[in-house]
């Protein structure tokens, strides 16, 4: 398929920060930048890094491409899987738009499906996620790293040796380790930043390509709030509810419930997402000989309601709602994630029968239409936190 070097036919009509993101791009790939456009966490991001090619998350968290997308798909189906497909389908998405690949996963159902229509757009290579962790579906899983090193190599016509892919390991372990002392900023108390914040600055990551400049970035942003923290307000406990975010990704639907829950007086303290700390809580184990194994491990341990059985996400969950001083907690499900809907009983019980907490499950789109819904029942479970 044809790797595109010119901007779209409808540029001018995009808003500024859009075409500030295609301009970004195409200056990339007129400098002969390789890219490989991603939608999720369980891509070995490694391999692409030890290819010399640069990853980037793919747009889908906004309604705007929607009804685009319902003209192929179906409407109840996940918002951020029809976000997705709308972007590229409308050129509207310059990650997708001048990706040379897109790498996906079969994490659910509707994306993999969606992946069949998404290959009619741009190359895309599907990698086969088995969704438990027994030794027959770590052998699975390395044996499907290994074929993706090897498509890497053959569409980009590159070789990937066992040192470049232990290097990169070094690198994103590393990244791992600065963006996990970031979030832990939030144990703090007071809570020394908002949760807008911090969920915009985690996501903004998936479009940076230089990951020591965006290490470099978040360390000094660290030492920066902890600075702050240590001279004005240690010492001075907040009466704000300490809210714990935990669910689907929540991007798409920031704005109608994460700044909403801070204008009302709480302080979101963390974040149990696909971008917060689940794939930062386990480093890849760079003692093992077998670098693919030691991927395998790694990614098959990062706790998405997709794994069966998935107890590593109530473990660890049960000691954030401990470290992080955490009052409450909401529940963010996408409307059709059905994961996410199953295992949000488990989690309740969590919360509610085991901490003595209380919890509040939103389902939802990205539309506005169940804004002031989504408002009253968060004044209302805020009103139930005794701080």
């Amino acid at each position: 398929m044809e790797n595109k070097l010119n901007l779209p036919e409808n540029f001018e009509s995009y808003p500024e920060m859009r075409k500030r993101g295609f301009m970004r791009m195409k200056e990339l790939k007129d400098n002969g930048a390789k890219v490989v456009g991603l939608f999720c966490s369980f891509v070995p991001l490694e391999i692409v890094y030890a290819a010399g090619v640069l990853p980037v998350g793919l747009c889908s968290f906004t309604e705007e491409p929607i009804p685009a997308a319902e003209t192929h798909l179906p409407k109840n189906l996940c918002p951020l899987i029809k976000a997705s497909y709308g972007f590229a389908l409308t050129d509207t998405c310059p990650y997708f738009y001048f990706s040379d690949l897109v790498v996906g996963e079969t994490t659910c159902d509707g994306k993999k499906k969606m992946f069949e229509l998404l290959g009619e757009l741009k190359e895309t290579y599907v990698m086969q996620l088995p969704h438990s962790r027994d030794a027959a579906s770590v052998a699975f899983w390395k044996g499907q790293i290994i074929a993706f090193k090897e498509k890497m190599e053959s569409f980009f016509g590159v070789t990937i040796t066992e040192d470049a892919i232990r290097d990169a390991i070094r690198m994103k372990n590393h990244e791992r380790q600065v963006m996990r002392r970031y979030l832990e900023l939030g144990k703090l108390d007071p809570a020394p930043m908002s949760g807008y914040e911090m969920g915009t600055r985690l996501d903004a990551g998936s479009f940076s390509f230089d990951l020591e400049q965006r290490c470099r970035i978040v360390e000094e942003r660290t030492a920066e709030v902890l600075a702050d923290w240590e001279a004005n307000y240690k010492g001075k406990p907040s009466e704000k509810p300490r809210i714990l975010v935990t669910g689907c990704p929540n991007a798409g639907v920031r704005e109608k419930i994460i700044r909403t829950v801070e204008e009302m007086g709480a302080s979101i303290v963390a974040f149990d997402t696909c971008s917060g700390i689940r794939d930062k809580l386990e480093l890849v184990d760079e003692s093992n000989p077998d670098v693919y194994e030691a991927l395998a491990v790694k990614y098959l341990n990062i706790s998405c309601s997709v794994m069966s059985p998935n107890s590593g996400r109530k473990e660890y969950l049960a000691d954030m709602l401990d470290e992080y001083k955490v009052d409450g907690v909401i529940e963010i499900v996408l409307q059709s994630c059905h994961t996410y809907a199953v295992e949000a009983h488990f989690i309740k019980r969590l919360v509610t029968e085991e901490k003595g907490l209380p919890y509040l499950n939103i389902e939802t789109d990205y539309s506005q239409s169940d804004k002031g819904q989504i408002n009253t029942r968060l004044a209302a479970f805020l009103e139930t936190i005794d701080k």
